[in-house]
Parts: structure tokens; C-alpha cells; sequence
């Protein structure tokens, strides 16, 4: 076998040929600056695609939060409104149970005077950050992430009262928050309304 001694290019080209276009020796600081500027601007791009997700989620946690609450206030007052409708509503109570957090609401569909189908019995209860309506089939949740939800009962007058059958209109308000949220603060958004039982 031919050993061929070896050689050290003069000017660092492979084929030890220096032509016009060759680059330029790189050297380890001219590499260090490099990645430095190169680490600086990826960092800054970062940034700017963080703050930009951070946004899109507190945005899409507001439009959350506003649907789901505009969704059960418009549905709850309009099934308070329509309490104690049927053709002899002397016969029973439109609402049975008036507390802060849950309400129970009668109307006779089918005309029977008796309070027994389903849709005749509606309940709407807070059971943790849940609002949940029962009409006969089992609770099903209307809204999720509520902060706080409060009921309040006036007479005809205009007064406080506590009995419900003495109830004419309700005060509603609800505070809902989304339920997924990566910013620091949950936005929120407030709701309320003041209906009067059309049937009474």
C-alpha cells in the first residue's frame, strides 16, 4: 500500500485551489455572534406569538362567557314570564319554591288543571358553578363556569317577599366566567334582568 503524506491546504479549500469566490474563514467569535443574534430574535418572535395566543384566549373566554350567559338569562325569564299559564291558573301555583339560587316554576300546558306532564314542572337550581334546568327529563346543565347567580322575588307592590305564591316579579343576575382560560384574570361578564309573571 502507498502511503501519501499529508498536507495542510494553504488557503482551506479542499481541492487546495483558491479561487475569487471562496468564503472567508469562519472564525468561533464571528459564529458566537451569530447564534447570539439569531437566539435574540427567535426569543423576541417568541414573545410576540405568546402575547398574540394570550389575547386570542382572553377574547375567546369573553365571547364564551358573554353567549352562555345571554343564553340562560333570555331562557330563564322567558319560562318565568310564562309562569302559571293554562286555562285555570287559579287552580295552581306558578311558582312553588322562590330561594337566591333556585326556582321552581309551573304552567299547565295541556289545560287539565293539574300539574303532573312533563315541561308543566320547570326547576332551575345552582349546583356549583353549574346552572342546571329540569323539566321532567332529569337536570341538564344550560350553563357552566357561572361565578354567581342570584334570584331575587318582589310583590305587586314592588316589595321583598319570601312567600312564593305571593311573587309577581323576579330579578335576575348572573355572573358567568369561562370555563377554560390560560390569561392570569378570568374575564367576566354580568347579567340581569327584571321580569313580571305575565299570568298573575
Amino acid at each position: 500500500m502507498t502511503m501519501y503524506p499529508s498536507r495542510v491546504s494553504a488557503t482551506l479549500d479542499l481541492d487546495g485551489r483558491a479561487c475569487g469566490g471562496d468564503a472567508n474563514p469562519v472564525h468561533l467569535a464571528d459564529l458566537l455572534v451569530a447564534m447570539a443574534i439569531f437566539g435574540l430574535v427567535s426569543a423576541g418572535v417568541f414573545t410576540v406569538l405568546q402575547e398574540g395566543l394570550r389575547v386570542y384566549a382572553v377574547g375567546a373566554s369573553r365571547a364564551e362567557s358573554q353567549q352562555s350567559g345571554r343564553v340562560a338569562v333570555e331562557r330563564l325569564a322567558g319560562e318565568i314570564r310564562t309562569a302559571g299559564l293554562g286555562a285555570r291558573p287559579a287552580m295552581f301555583a306558578a311558582i312553588s319554591v322562590a330561594e337566591p339560587t333556585h326556582i321552581v316554576l309551573h304552567r299547565d300546558l295541556d289545560g287539565d288543571g293539574v300539574i303532573a306532564g312533563n315541561g308543566e314542572t320547570i326547576i332551575w337550581r345552582l349546583t356549583g358553578k353549574t346552572l342546571s334546568r329540569d323539566a321532567g327529563g332529569g337536570a341538564q346543565p344550560i350553563v357552566d363556569g357561572v361565578r354567581s347567580f342570584g334570584l331575587e322575588y318582589l310583590d305587586a307592590a314592588s316589595l321583598p317577599v319570601q312567600v312564593p305564591d305571593e311573587v309577581r316579579t323576579v330579578l335576575i343576575t348572573i355572573v358567568t366566567e369561562a370555563v377554560w382560560d390560560v390569561a392570569e384574570r378570568s374575564p367576566v361578564t354580568v347579567f340581569s334582568t327584571r321580569v313580571r309573571l305575565r299570568n298573575r
